[in-house]
């Protein structure tokens, strides 16, 4: 199973050299690769009673822009965990996941997801409403670029004619995970995704989940050993040896990836985030 920190967007602060010093620090301590998560918008919740969810207070690096950054400083492996597809331009997010893999060597996974805030999507022009409908199809407009030099395409969303990506990724693909856990989600998983993000701990109701993704995949024609399962640990839910404990439960349900969260735990500084990862890493060498 592979390690990975979740880099505490909202809490690091914006120094550049704080921010190299973590990733650096995390890579020095032996972790694999960096999960990001992505917001482009936060809302401010004054005139919206009852707003539940990230505000314009809680700072959000650009994960694309933050791995270039880290590209040249590390050699960890990068996960937008999740890029929210549906409100980006298709073809702009194939171009900047296909230069992250150029500028890392081939080390980006493309974590996506169809989001829940319709704030963003108003912001950004895109439909909230079609976001289901139109990921699938961006899915395969993606690939197509990063495969091909040059594309025609005509779907239901989209269109191309005659035209490519220059650079295109290292091995003329990158792989494609899935947030989510409604059902329409796992069966897309199964269909077309190289891994899953769950979210929740290592019990038996995630147990049951997992079950069925497999029996989806198997229903696709595809082996489930070539789905990866990317799981978190989220250290705000108890002290070590919880952590320690949620990671051999996930290990124990085939999980292929974790990482290590921090944010919301009550640190107070960059120093006690990188305290933290030092402590579990060492606690699950052991």
């Amino acid at each position: 199973m592979q390690i990975g920190v979740t880099f505490p967007q909202n809490e690091i602060g914006a120094d550049p050299t704080v921010i190299r010093d973590y990733a650096q620090a995390a890579e020095g301590m032996g972790y694999r690769h960096l999960v990001a998560f992505d917001h482009v918008l936060g809302a401010d919740s004054t005139h919206r009673p009852g707003w539940r969810g990230y505000t314009h207070r809680q700072m959000f690096h650009e994960p694309f822009v933050l791995f270039g950054y880290l590209a040249a400083l590390t050699h960890l492996e990068f996960v937008p965990a999740v890029i929210i597809l549906p409100q980006r331009q298709t073809a702009l997010v194939a171009k900047q996941a296909a230069e992250v893999d150029v500028l890392t060597g081939g080390k980006l996974r493309l974590g996506i997801g169809v989001g829940w805030n319709p704030v963003e999507y108003e912001a950004l022009g895109m439909n909230f409403q079609a976001r289901g409908r139109v990921v699938e199809e961006q899915i395969e407009v993606m690939r197509l670029l990063w495969s091909q030099e040059v594309v025609s395409y005509k779907g239901q969303y989209h269109t191309i004619t005659e035209a490519g990506l220059n650079p295109l990724p290292i091995r003329r693909s990158i792989p494609i995970w899935l947030g989510g856990s409604a059902n329409v989600l796992l069966r897309r998983v199964a269909r077309i995704g190289d891994g899953w993000f769950p979210q929740g701990q290592p019990d038996d109701h995630m147990r049951r989940l997992l079950e069925r993704l497999i029996s989806y995949i198997r229903e696709a024609g595809r082996d489930p050993s070539t789905v990866g399962i990317e799981a978190r640990v989220n250290a705000s839910e108890g002290n070590l040896d919880e952590w320690v404990r949620q990671t051999e439960g996930w290990r124990a349900l085939g999980a292929t990836h974790i990482s290590l969260n921090t944010m919301g735990a009550g640190f107070n500084s960059p120093g006690e985030h990188i305290d933290a990862i030092r402590r579990y890493k060492e606690a699950i060498a052991s």
